[in-house]
């Protein structure tokens, strides 16, 4: 039960959330994929800069906030995935409406909490 997940907004930053999100997901065998503003590695994961049309994702965890997202809505709304996360500090409600008039779901949680808990 793999959630193939995209980390969006992904930093080579050791002290950055979406880093050490990335790890976590690793940590849970969980499929993960990344873009960020600069290539490079995080654990096993290469982190891009362009938009690549990933195939399977489940999950799109965020770590932009709401002003940087608004260039991601239709790229996001392409992978189809099943669910975007809304990490602290991304919160869009204009956002939240287009995914959902696309049928995808939205939650406002935190993906490390989520992963700690079992919940993911």
């Amino acid at each position: 039960m793999s959630k193939k997940t995209l980390v969006l907004g992904a930093s080579l930053k050791e002290e950055r959330y979406s880093n050490i999100a990335i790890y976590r997901l690793r940590k849970f065998n969980i499929e993960t994929v990344a873009i960020g503003m600069r290539t490079g590695m995080v654990d096993d994961v290469k982190i891009h800069k362009e938009l690549l049309p990933f195939i399977g994702v489940d999950t799109v965890t965020l770590y932009l906030n709401a002003q940087r997202q608004t260039q991601y809505y239709d790229y996001i709304i392409s992978l189809k995935p099943q669910r975007v996360i809304f990490n602290p500090g991304t919160e869009n409600p204009e956002f939240y409406e287009k995914l959902n008039q696309a049928g995808i779901a939205s939650e406002v949680a935190c993906t490390l909490v989520l992963l700690g808990t079992g919940q993911y």
